[in-house]
């Protein structure tokens, strides 16, 4: 292979940056109630435990709090009780129900699976600006892999990647491609809900370290606003507003919300932006206590680096010096959305849903890369990629609830559907001008811009993909034990084309099949205390043809897991530990005989427990508590750097084998002389981990601490009821680390600082 080509070859490996790195392992509380009668409650089902009665009491921020309810404007909304619905039982940053393991309203005491839940209210506390923010405080997760990269949101859970088959957006996957990976923005949503562990047995291919399910802001029946002005560091300005309520002269059966942010911001990567504009309409039509249809659109326009890498020198050095031109460097990702929950109740005990939307990300990726320096001169290369995704996924599901003497049963039947469509253009440019480097003396603030043409687009592909998946699942409920039986069949058509842009080859069409499933057992030890235990399996379909033209396997893989779940009586207090053996079998790797293609050959072994603890002691005053130990290592592989050696019983590199976590707020209470005042803070440790996947080499460990300081002015005057200012520190004490994964060697973020002004009404 000529020079040339290995560059283009690993151009686009380190184009698709992050997201792609391991793919060869591969406002305030309101109380919101419909103003029509509600249907009369279910009996004492599985997923139907009767809730405390909600009363309303003052709250932080001159606002009013939900007792026993969910917080922020999208509390007890219209959206669906069922998959998709979101968390609720929502008291500060506890939650007591989630959809997201069953598709039911089960407690998370009763779901077999480890669960956490990121409510709202941690959601504005820590001021969290991207979706690996958001999930940062959480058990299993690893968010810090790639450093600082504001392209995409891609992180592990349970050491394994999940940003293309892992992220769900109300209960519906949110498929990503090549560079075509949608993002979150973290304002826009109610609440996350992380499930560890497979779930192909109801959402079908996916990731067998869990799934993020997001939920999204939906309209309530209760007037409200909020408007944030925010400033920060590098020139950080952005403004965010949420509006909604009922819709006049509807008889209280309709409501708008209406969310939206737009952001200005430099980073500390020179001369690289990270600007967004986001705009979210949302219509709910609730014509009976039966009846509910939601309308959910959104379109977001995003520019971000086109790298986020800075230049390695060997040994695992990474230098100062970014690689990205800012004369070439605008990563512009347009992405739109527009779908609907629908549910319909028959009757208490069956229920009708059907959840759909279609979802667009357009992406121009432009970027430099650094390939070596020579004296004082800096070699280049120029890449260009040009990606379409357009996807539909649309979910069926009918519930229902029987009693057969003394057992209780929730049935969930559905049948859901998905298709994506996947175009990538892209053409280098090996001509770009050496980088002079004479004369620099600070590379943090060495700033270079260079006029580059852009590449002519002389390779393309075209991707489709279809997914039909049927599944069954059912929770039987007898005396203290809770039994949930879960069988998934999905049916899956994959066809490539490649080769020139209006000159495609022939179609190489792939199918698969595959039956997964979950069986777990709860049993009910005493009020609040819950052991459990599960096994699920899990599959992923691989794309293309090995260097014989021979099609991938699908990758495979199972889970044991078994813990306790407690929730202390009486008490928003919380409690989980949960110990797991996950194995994948058939990893897609690059060939190490022909680094231009990939084989699909060994496994790898994820093993070990994470314990986890969420309180709300009093209005304002939280604490979240998450401790990981993860062994996660090649059981059949051999390395990529130095060819037919066995890496067997080698760890992944890069990620953590122990990781710390915890954050916590106080609310001075209306008889202190500091009355309305906020504290917070919190502190991410992760472990030493290796920088390659040879394991010749080790990460420092890395302990970085978080602050908080609010004050809600309605403690001084009532008449200030509503408005708040927030000051938001990441990395306070500025640590400077840095983390290497597969050999490559990633910066995190400095100190940076965000200060907010908040008005709610």
């Amino acid at each position: 292979m000529s020079q040339r080509a290995r560059l283009a070859a690993l151009a686009s490996l380190l184009a698709a940056g992050p997201a792609a790195a391991q793919q060869s392992v591969e406002l305030n509380q309101i109380s919101v109630e419909a103003t029509k009668p509600r249907a009369r409650a279910t009996g004492p089902r599985v997923q139907a435990r009767p809730q405390p009665v909600q009363q309303v009491e003052p709250g932080p921020g001159g606002g009013d709090r939900v007792s026993g309810g969910p917080i922020g404007p999208g509390a007890d909304s219209a959206a669906t009780s069922g998959g998709g619905g979101g968390p609720s039982g929502v008291v500060g940053y506890t939650a007591k129900v989630s959809p997201t393991a069953t598709k039911t309203n089960t407690p998370l005491i009763e779901t077999p699976q480890s669960v956490s839940v990121v409510t709202r209210e941690q959601l504005n506390d820590r001021n969290v600006q991207s979706l690996n923010e958001a999930l940062a405080y959480t058990p299993g997760t690893s968010t810090d892999v790639f450093g600082f990269d504001p392209r995409f949101d891609a992180f592990y859970i349970r050491g394994f990647q999940v940003t293309y088959n892992g992220i769900y957006r109300d209960g519906l996957r949110q498929p990503g491609v090549g560079l075509a990976v949608p993002r979150i923005e973290p304002y826009g949503t109610e609440a996350l809900t992380i499930l560890r562990g497979p779930a192909s047995g109801l959402y079908g291919l996916g990731s067998p370290g869990g799934i993020v399910d997001v939920t999204t802001k939906r309209p309530v029946f209760t007037r409200f606003g909020e408007v944030w002005f925010q400033g920060g560091n590098y020139d950080r300005y952005q403004g965010n507003f949420d509006i909604g309520g009922p819709i006049e002269g509807s008889d209280g059966t309709m409501a708008h919300r209406l969310t939206g942010l737009v952001r200005q911001s430099d980073t500390f990567l020179p001369g690289a932006t990270d600007d967004r504009a986001y705009i979210a309409p949302a219509f709910t039509w609730k014509p009976s206590a039966d009846t509910t249809f939601t309308l959910l659109t959104e379109f977001q326009r995003t520019q971000a680096p086109g790298t986020a890498a800075f230049f390695n020198f060997p040994g695992f050095v990474v230098s100062r010096l970014y690689q990205g031109d800012a004369g070439f460097n605008a990563f512009t990702t347009q992405q739109y959305r527009i779908g609907y929950a629908f549910e319909h109740k028959f009757s208490p005990d069956l229920i009708f849903r059907q959840n759909f939307r279609y979802y667009g990300v357009n992406g121009d990726f432009p970027y430099t890369e650094i390939t070596g320096i020579t004296g004082l001169s800096a070699q280049r290369y120029a890449g260009l990629f040009i990606e379409d995704l357009h996807a539909v996924t649309l979910d069926n599901q009918f519930e229902g609830h029987v009693v057969t003497g003394p057992v209780s049963h929730t049935i969930l039947g559905g049948i859901d559907y998905q298709r994506y469509d996947y175009t990538r253009r892209s053409g280098f440019n090996f001509g770009v001008p050496d980088l002079d480097l004479t004369g620099v003396t600070d590379f943090s603030n060495f700033r270079y811009r260079t006029f580059i043409p852009k590449p002519a687009l002389t390779a393309a592909s075209f991707q489709t993909l279809d997914q039909v998946g049927l599944y069954l699942q059912e929770q039987a409920k007898f005396d203290r034990f809770v039994l949930t039986l879960t069988g998934r069949q999905d049916f899956v058509s994959q066809s490539t084309r490649t080769g020139t842009p209006g000159a495609l080859g022939a179609a190489a069409t792939q199918n698969d099949a595959a039956f997964t499933g979950r069986v777990g057992l709860n049993y009910l030890l005493a009020p609040g205390l819950v052991p459990y235990a599960s096994y699920a399996t899990t599959f992923t379909p691989q794309v293309g043809v090995d260097g014989q033209g021979r099609p991938f396997p699908v990758a495979t893989g199972d889970q044991i897991e078994a813990g306790v779940k407690y929730v202390v009586p009486n008490t928003n207090i919380t409690a989980a530990f949960a110990g797991f053996d996950i194995v994948q079998s058939s990893i897609l790797r690059p060939d190490p005989t022909n680094t231009a293609n990939q084989v699909a050959t060994g496994a790898v072994r994820s093993k070990g427990f994470e314990a986890e603890l969420v309180a709300n002691f009093a209005p304002g005053t939280n604490l979240t508590l998450a401790y990981t130990h993860l062994d996660f290592r090649f059981v059949r592989q051999t390395s990529l750097v130095v060819p037919n050696l066995p890496i067997d019983g080698n760890a992944l590199s890069g990620i953590p084998g122990d990781s710390f976590k915890a954050f916590a707020t106080y609310l001075f209470p209306p008889s202190s002389p500091l009355s309305g005042l906020t504290i917070g803070g919190g502190v991410r440790y992760a472990s030493t981990s290796f920088a390659n996947d040879e394991n010749t080499v080790r990460n420092p460990t890395v302990t970085l601490f978080d602050a908080l300081i609010a004050y809600d002015f309605a403690a001084l005057d009532p008449k200030y009821k509503g408005f708040r200012a927030q000051l938001n520190g990441f990395n306070i004490f500025d640590r400077d680390y840095t983390n290497c994964q597969a050999g490559f060697c990633y910066r995190g973020a400095p100190a940076t600082v965000i200060g907010s002004l908040i008005y709610r009404w």
